[in-house]
């Protein structure tokens, strides 16, 4: 099976992320979000299967996250429209095999979804 990750090449974190699934013989789908971004019925989608609250996938260090008035992390419609406005705000890495998608914070996080498949 494989899985998507969503992927921010500069990011640390999110290459090794993508070293460690690749290590472990993982089919990795990469999905540069900045570049191609998620629209709203996707990010809902990836939101029902990630076992994380708006609070951790916001990054809430990012400038633009102080440029929009969201205070609210708990609200889920208010970090769907930060995310929409700016795709940088969405947490990386995130890695999705289509049941169940986890934030890669720390990286070997990801590999929860492969042993999962096991």
């Amino acid at each position: 099976m494989a899985i998507t990750l969503y992927h921010n090449p500069r990011c640390s974190k999110s290459r090794q992320a993508l070293a460690l699934l690749e290590e472990h013989g993982a089919e990795v789908n990469i999905r540069r979000y900045l570049d191609e971004p998620l629209d709203e019925e996707e990010l809902r989608d990836l939101m029902s299967r990630l076992d994380a609250d708006g609070e951790r996938l916001v990054r809430t260090q990012e400038p633009e996250w102080q440029e929009v008035d969201e205070t609210d992390l708990q609200d889920q419609e208010q970090v769907i429209r930060a995310i929409l406005s700016h795709p940088k705000l969405m947490e990386r890495p995130i890695a999705d095999d289509g049941k169940r998608a986890v934030i890669g914070r720390p990286p070997e996080d990801v590999l929860a979804l492969i042993h999962a498949n096991d």
